[in-house]
């Protein structure tokens, strides 16, 4: 999480867990892109303002296109269009593509849409990473005709709050086995969900979505491992270590971790992806994309025998193929699955690894 700099937690205690999850939490949930809307000139209404005719916005990650629309109209209708164009453009009408050609996906989240478009046009990760996610995704804005046997859905709120409740569901059965959790909620609850998307509200969002989301308030069992001394902190949850017996919704007591992979230019690929491995060890994202994209991610090659000149041998150095993304950050390989799931997950339950290519 360097980008966001370096935080200070609270002394070691009880509370450090809660307090540990609740900050990735947040910190994801502030997470914004750079957006740049474009109306397409060819469909510019007459008497329309074109040295204006482009808005720029730094959307909230875990929002969706259609619940900017409404910002993006009252701009367009006061600065660009003129008052016969206000009367007769209707929103149903309008759709998105990136300035590529793509038809934007409008049931995706908007970092996620980020993510998959401009990790295409990184050169490696690094300063360039940086750099090039700094730079606005351009969009299209189109006002009439919509290709709606390509569109998914209809790109109204309605239609998106829908495809985001179906995504919390799957999420949940993926996790638990079952939908109880999310179905269990009453109505008001499973609204606030979306309200919380769509205010931005960080507090009521989670009051809801803490009844089904897993934590890390709960040790993950005991394994033979390698001793604390030798292990990588870096992707790590904070509370790997805190003493206390397993609780029933842990993250690491889930039957699955729902966890999309976006290949560039390619499948999405989704899996099973259980917390912990057969032999009881940790899931880590290193293991997770080797086993699903070997020629990506090659396994580790093992250390050579250790000898009086080299006590301690490393694994030979591989050249760099490929990296991955969670919620825009380049994320460390032996970060565990289950601590992505509980903190890092998208606001719609499901963890989504970008995969970009790391080219010289």
């Amino acid at each position: 999480m360097s980008q966001y700099g370096t935080t200070r937690g609270p002394p070691p205690g009880k509370n450090n867990i809660d307090y540990h999850t609740t900050l990735f939490r947040r910190l994801s949930w502030e997470g914004t892109v750079p957006l740049e809307i474009r109306v397409d000139p060819n469909e510019l209404p007459a008497n329309s303002d074109r040295g204006l005719a482009c808005y720029f916005i730094q959307a909230p990650r875990v929002s969706y296109m259609p619940l900017l629309v409404p910002e993006i109209r009252r701009f367009l209708m006061d600065v660009v269009f003129d008052e016969n164009a206000a009367k007769t453009l209707k929103e149903e009408d309008w759709w998105f593509e990136v300035d590529d050609g793509t038809l934007l996906k409008w049931h995706w989240p908007i970092g996620l849409i980020y993510d998959n478009h401009t990790i295409l046009t990184t050169v490696r990760p690094g300063p360039s990473l940086a750099a090039t996610s700094a730079n606005p995704l351009r969009l299209i804005l189109h006002l009439a005709s919509p290709p709606n046997d390509k569109l998914l859905l209809s790109p109204t709120a309605d239609a998106c709050k829908l495809a985001f409740m179906g995504q919390l569901k799957e999420a949940d059965f993926i996790r638990w086995g079952n939908t109880k959790r999310m179905t269990g909620l009453r109505k008001a609850d499973q609204d606030g969900l979306w309200e919380g998307i769509k205010e931005h509200n960080f507090d009521d969002y989670w009051r809801v979505a803490s009844k089904v989301t897993p934590t890390m308030t709960s040790n993950r069992p005991q394994s033979p491992g390698p001793p604390p001394s030798s292990v990588s902190m870096h992707g790590r949850p904070p509370s790997a270590d805190t003493v206390g017996p397993p609780e029933r919704d842990g993250a690491y007591n889930v039957r699955s971790v729902p966890v999309r992979l976006y290949l560039p230019d390619g499948p999405v690929i989704q899996d099973l992806v259980p917390p912990l491995l057969d032999d009881g060890t940790p899931h880590t994202l290193s293991h997770f994309l080797t086993t699903h994209t070997p020629l990506l991610f090659p396994a580790q090659p093992p250390a050579p025998p250790p000898s009086r000149s080299n006590p301690n041998p490393r694994p030979p150095a591989q050249p760099e193929l490929a990296y991955p993304l969670v919620q825009g950050i380049l994320t460390p390989l032996e970060s565990e699955m289950a601590w992505l799931g509980a903190c890092l997950a998208g606001a719609d339950g499901w963890v989504n690894v970008c995969v970009g290519i790391a080219r010289k």
